[in-house]
């Protein structure tokens, strides 16, 4: 999408306190994903809208826990629903359903038929965690591994050591698919994919086909793929969210979840963008 004075006005967001808040319209839509209030203890007195808009604040800035703004609730307690909603698979499931949504809102069916699947390696900090060498890359650090559908929406995602070739990465990917889209059994995607050890893996988990796109050794300089390209704008789109740019996570967990994050972020403005 070109940035043009249409789709400017279009994506501005001047009138929030912050550009990561919520509008109305975006918290409608997590609002029932949000757990309920518990029958028994202490009445909760906190709220949640707040503890998720500190939690974009976060992803979209990048700053760290202690530095977030005192208008959101305190960091400690925004922290402990980011690590619990972690535990119940909330940030997955939040994903999943957002997903669905908005692909029926263009028309589409809510689980996709063919899927895109590209890797990208990221440097750490000291934190620690697991870690690899990336020898293609030269990064040393951790890869990121996703699935998108044809619209570029994230499917399914793993984050894992950068030194774990793409062939050996994907069966994890294809495993968190299958229980989220039952449908998906078509994967596209670049050379780093081809042979039968791939092939193999995947047909250990169910009837799955791939399909190699590969760069032409005629080709010079940039040339847009086909399909490969929806991958790299997610990618792109992702990349927009600071707290990503560096892996500064001390576990697997907490990476994933950042990931998670930032796509709920962007699918959660398309669909408010588009229903104008």
């Amino acid at each position: 999408m070109a940035w043009t004075e249409i789709t400017r006005a279009q994506y501005r967001r001047d009138d929030l306190e912050y550009a990561s808040d919520l509008r109305d319209a975006e918290w409608a839509l997590i609002a029932p994903l949000m757990p309920e209030k518990k029958r028994l203890g202490r009445p909760r007195r906190t709220d949640l809208r707040r503890v998720m808009e500190a939690i974009l604040y976060i992803v979209t800035t990048g700053c760290q826990w202690r530095q977030l703004p005192r208008h959101f609730p305190a960091f400690t307690t925004v922290q402990g629903y980011f690590y619990r909603w972690i535990r119940e698979g909330r940030w997955e499931a939040i994903n999943h359903i957002l997903v669905i949504l908005s692909r029926e809102q263009d028309g589409r069916d809510a689980t996709p038929s063919d899927g895109i699947i590209d890797s990208q390696s990221v440097k750490t900090a000291e934190n620690g965690g697991p870690r690899g060498y990336d020898a293609g890359k030269k990064i040393r650090g951790r890869k990121r591994h996703i699935t998108t559908d044809t619209l570029g929406h994230v499917v399914a995602a793993v984050v894992h050591p950068a030194d774990i070739q793409d062939r050996d990465g994907a069966p994890l990917v294809a495993t968190r698919i299958r229980s989220l889209f039952p449908w998906l059994r078509h994967l596209i995607g670049d050379g780093g994919y081809a042979g039968e050890k791939l092939r193999g893996a995947l047909a250990e988990l169910g009837r799955w086909t791939i399909e190699i796109v590969k760069r032409s050794d005629r080709a010079e300089g940039f040339v847009v793929l086909p399909k490969r390209w929806i991958v790299e704008r997610s990618f792109a789109w992702l990349g927009r969210c600071r707290r990503l740019t560096k892996d500064v996570e001390a576990t697997i967990s907490s990476s994933h979840a950042w990931l998670m994050i930032a796509h709920i972020r962007r699918v959660l403005r398309k669909i408010n963008q588009t229903a104008f």
